[in-house]
């Protein structure tokens, strides 16, 4: 592995080692004061190319810079909204709608998490008949509502019917 080389600031003169992920092009130090100045003199040089020098100039550009302020009242005076949430954000509301579900899953019972969530239902029948095919799942789902109801009901006649199931 290379070792990496120090720079002298261009702002404030000391030695410092440039971020890896930019090293061609830094050339100013991580402090506030020299950040600010890397800043300006970025500007300067933006403005002192010919296609950019009138872009703040002339009257047309008066005109956009004034309808762009009337459009958007208040920009200077207010902070921006906080950006929006990061990828570690998602994650930790992930983790926690995890946890609201698996205590909703704890606390219900068997009917009332299945009828809560049709589309498992229907995958599980799918997966068990082996079949895709709304009619076959239509069918099986007609068989187990009835076998469903009479277990409930206290027929214990019924209870080996699971196994015919298509």
């Amino acid at each position: 592995m290379t070792r990496q080389r120090q720079r002298k600031c261009l702002g404030c003169g000391t030695l410092f080692r440039p971020d890896p992920r930019n090293v061609r092009h830094q050339r100013y130090c991580c402090q506030a004061a020299c950040r600010q100045a890397s800043k300006a003199a970025s500007q300067r040089r933006w403005l002192s190319r010919p296609e950019n020098q009138d872009y703040f100039r002339g009257a047309e550009n008066v005109v956009r810079v004034q309808r762009w302020r009337g459009e958007h009242p208040g920009y200077w005076r207010h902070p921006g909204s906080p950006a929006p949430g990061a990828l570690q954000d998602d994650c930790r509301t992930q983790a926690i709608e995890i946890k609201e579900e698996s205590a909703f899953l704890v606390g219900e019972a068997l009917q009332e998490v299945l009828s809560a969530q049709p589309a498992v239902l229907i995958g599980l029948i799918a997966h068990l008949t082996d079949s895709a095919l709304q009619e076959d799942i239509a069918r099986s789902t007609r068989r187990l509502l009835q076998l469903g109801k009479d277990i409930l009901s206290g027929g214990r006649e019924h209870a080996d019917q699971a196994s015919h199931l298509p």
